[in-house]
């Protein structure tokens, strides 16, 4: 009897607790997982049967778009319940390569490039080439991102300051996630709008996805969404938002989650370019004072 009121109460429950947060990072890989597969498939009826090549690729892209949602509620679940482990942040990292690096690169080369270029041209190879690089910069985004959480003392010299309120670069979730509306968006393959229109959009396509590269890669910021900055008339406005934003992708997703993601990645450069031009008024208004 003295030995059951030593142990601690609820422990088996807090123990579950840890188990949440994995589980929706389990689903995050799935998903990523899914939509390779619905990408494969996709190509393989691409130059038959384009419609059902373009259902294909509609489940791969909101496959992914799904992937976010759960990448977004593991993260939340495991700091509300104070279950975050270094094993689940890199087991989440790993996930967000599959889902919103290879999963999206796939999808892309699967549904714009593959079904474009002739295998072997340059259009082929450069497609391939800024793939990669969408890949790696995502990966060595993750692994800073990493770094930064989890030692910021040892990286005292040149380093980012840790901001919980910003992100350094943009994640990973909604560069890949933006690529994966375009692709829900207009789900035909790009082949299907004839040569030479497919031609232009393949490169317009390539130059978005380079600039997701360096944005993910540079050291511009975008809000984390984790703290909204006080309660009260905030947290309503914000509350309303969300639900204007779900009622919004449920009814209009199409548009709503093309919307979004670019509003995401473009808010990061936005707020750059005002913090540039309002450093450099600064001086001149105190040199003219």
């Amino acid at each position: 009897m003295a030995e059951e009121s030593i142990k601690p109460p609820h422990r088996g429950l807090k123990k579950g607790l840890y188990v949440i947060p994995t589980l929706f990072t389990a689903a995050n890989v799935a998903m990523g997982y899914l939509a390779v597969l619905s990408s494969i498939r996709g190509f393989s009826v691409s130059a038959t049967n384009p419609e059902l090549a373009a259902s294909y690729f509609n489940s791969a892209g909101l496959a992914i778009g799904l992937a976010i949602l759960f990448d977004t509620v593991d993260g939340r679940i495991a700091r509300a319940t104070r279950t975050a482990t270094e094993i689940g942040v890199q087991f989440d990292s790993l996930a967000d390569v599959l889902t919103f690096g290879i999963a999206p690169t796939a999808l892309i080369y699967a549904w714009g490039f593959a079904p474009t270029f002739t295998e072997n041209t340059f259009g082929h190879n450069l497609s391939v080439f800024v793939l990669f690089m969408f890949l790696m910069c995502g990966a060595f985004r993750l692994a800073r991102f990493n770094l930064q959480a989890s030692r910021p003392a040892k990286l005292a010299e040149g380093a980012t300051k840790v901001d919980k309120k910003a992100f350094v670069g943009l994640p990973i979730p909604p560069a890949g996630g933006l690529l994966a509306a375009l692709v829900h968006f207009a789900p035909m393959p790009l082949s299907f709008y004839g040569n030479v229109p497919s031609h232009y959009y393949s490169y317009a396509l390539m130059g978005l996805v380079v600039v997701l590269a360096i944005l993910m890669v540079s050291t511009i910021r975008y809000t984390s969404m984790k703290s909204p900055g006080g309660g009260g008339r905030q947290s309503f406005f914000l509350v309303l938002i969300i639900a204007a934003g779900g009622m919004a992708i449920f009814f209009y997703s199409q548009y709503a989650l093309v919307g979004i993601a670019a509003l995401y990645v473009s808010h990061g450069i936005v707020w750059w370019i005002f913090r540039a031009v309002a450093g450099k008024l600064r001086p001149a208004r105190n040199e003219a004072a």
